[in-house]
């Protein structure tokens, strides 16, 4: 057994999210998103930590390592648990983040999820998003999505991870889960040869450069249905985040290839909840209409949350209006309303300098229906 894994025990019981370990100092966990050290720990030096990570790694992937300087891959902990790990170098030496994946994939309603991601994993084709900060859930979500096919439609599915995460049995549908890096050498060269495997589902496990966000976007034109994440917070950023990559000669065309393709978009944050209880999902959500496709093409972005809030009968939603819902339903306090929203003057009444966890009532805003209706994606 692993030294290390007495460190994993203690992530598991004390139930954090992430384990930190920097050589020159204790070990720590983020528990709840706070930072925790490990009090009865000794500051790691040199040859604790070079041992610690050695233990649970190849001597291949060692080797890469010490080349590279940088290090991802998956470790699973017996039957308890498996690991997203990240090995570093930096400036006082080595360092490490394992994030906890869970052994069991949660379901979209278990994760109260909103209800309409349903009906994103029920497309046949098109580009879905699922954005949001590092550490905000993206990859859960998404191993949500993909149970919700597995469960009931029949599809081949083809996952590509750095490193892979959720692992996921055949159901009804048949899974093929490749490593960059490992299984194949980039995103970009799973994505070319996805067509010639027949998937009707692809997966992509980050989204960040201009040659990947091409290729899953060109997947979905040619029907597939592509899942893919992004570091953006909201539906005008992801939109814009993906013109931005291309060439400004090219940026017209990207946006009618993405006007066409892109069915829907879940932006994401975690919220700590009240009382220090864990943490709680806010959702933005954006769903491609015959208006949105026109903003897109158009360049007119900043008209995206005008559709938002025209569309809250078919789903839409914006991410402050989520996080106001939480905070009348007490589960977040003021303070972490207003530290996470986005108009941060929609709140200032709500907030005292004390944070008060009070729940603040405020009047509906009546939207009036839109006839508009989602784009089909066959």
């Amino acid at each position: 057994m692993a030294n290390i894994n007495r460190l994993f025990e203690w992530l598991l019981q004390q139930e954090g999210s992430d384990l930190h370990l920097l050589e020159g100092q204790k070990p720590k966990i983020r528990q709840h998103g706070q930072l925790i050290h490990l009090e009865d720990h000794p500051e790691l030096d040199t040859h604790t930590i070079r041992t610690y990570l050695q233990d649970i790694c190849g001597e291949g992937q060692w080797s890469q390592f010490l080349e590279t300087r940088d290090l991802d891959f998956a470790y699973d902990l017996g039957e308890k648990a498996r690991f997203r790990v990240n090995y570093y170098f930096q400036a006082h030496g080595l360092g490490a983040v394992f994030r906890t994946i869970p052994t069991r994939i949660m379901t979209i309603d278990e994760l109260n999820l909103p209800p309409i991601l349903k009906i994103f994993a029920q497309q046949r084709s098109g580009l879905i998003l699922v954005t949001g900060p590092t550490g905000s859930g993206k990859s859960t979500t998404l191993a949500a999505l993909l149970d919700y096919i597995n469960q009931r439609f029949e599809r081949y599915i083809l996952t590509v991870e750095e490193p892979i995460e959720f692992v996921h049995t055949n159901r009804k549908s048949i899974f093929c889960q490749r490593e960059v890096g490992k299984d194949v050498n980039s995103f970009a060269d799973a994505l070319r040869s996805a067509p010639r495997q027949d998937c009707d589902v692809i997966l992509v496990g980050e989204m960040r450069d201009y040659e990947t966000i091409s290729l899953a976007i060109s997947a979905a034109s040619m029907g597939k249905l592509v899942l893919g994440t992004l570091h953006t917070n909201s539906a005008i950023k992801t939109v814009d985040r993906i013109i931005d990559v291309y060439p400004a000669d090219e940026q017209w065309k990207a946006r009618n290839m993405l006007a066409d393709a892109l069915y829907g978009v879940c932006a994401q944050i975690l919220l700590r909840r009240t009382g220090d209880k864990g943490r709680m999902a806010a959702h933005e959500i954006l769903i491609n209409t015959q208006g949105l496709a026109s903003s897109i093409r158009e360049g007119n972005t900043s008209n995206i949350r005008n559709i938002i809030q025209g569309g809250k009968s078919m789903g839409m939603k914006l991410m402050d209006d989520a996080i106001e819902a939480l905070l009348q339903e007490g589960v977040i306090d003021t303070r972490e309303a207003y530290m996470k929203a986005h108009d941060k003057e929609r709140f200032e009444r709500v907030v005292e300098p004390k944070a008060r966890s009070t729940v603040v009532q405020k009047p509906v805003e009546v939207i009036p229906k839109t006839e508009e209706r989602p784009r089909v994606f066959v």
